[in-house]
């Protein structure tokens, strides 16, 4: 499973248990950081809140298929397909944004999908995130207003049909 690619030297390699720690740590960074400018304060808080979840993200690590990109021995991103299907989480570490790594993930994410003969992917995508997944083939379905305790996000139910 080690897709080793030369020039950056990432590997991508399933996601185990003794990742979450550092996967929180990555998903409540990026949110702070890279999130700020597409949500508010109050938003980015709730958003982040959900790391405390413990229970959902043992789930994801047992019954997805997690993909996580190393890079100089840190997680730099990390990308969940839920029932073969559904992209759950896709997350890139704020110092590592814009080098590919998400793309590269979901790469073999849409791979996984096409062997699993799958016909669709779809996602709930932040609206940080929506011109990476429109880039990547992905077409906005509908927007929806999503509640976090209680406060309200805005993201965009979106799907991109696989062609095998």
């Amino acid at each position: 499973m080690n897709s080793n690619t030369s020039d950056n030297h990432i590997i991508l390699r399933k996601g185990i248990y003794d990742d979450l720690p550092e996967m929180l740590q990555l998903f409540t960074a990026t949110i702070d950081e890279v999130c700020k400018k597409d949500y508010d304060l109050q938003q980015l808080e709730a958003w982040k809140s959900g790391a405390e979840n413990r229970e959902r993200w043992v789930k994801v690590i047992k019954e997805q298929y997690v993909l996580v990109a190393v890079k100089e021995n840190k997680i730099a991103g990390f990308c969940t397909l839920d029932q073969g299907k559904y992209i759950d989480l896709l997350f890139v570490h704020k110092d590592f944004q814009h080098r590919g790594i998400a793309t590269l993930l979901y790469q073999q994410i849409e791979k996984k999908a096409l062997l699993n003969n799958e016909k669709e992917l779809t996602a709930d995508v932040s609206k940080t995130a929506r011109s990476f997944f429109e880039k990547t083939g992905f077409q906005v379905i509908q927007e929806q207003t999503v509640y976090v305790k209680g406060v309200a996000l805005i993201n965009y139910k979106m799907a991109k049909h696989l062609i095998s």
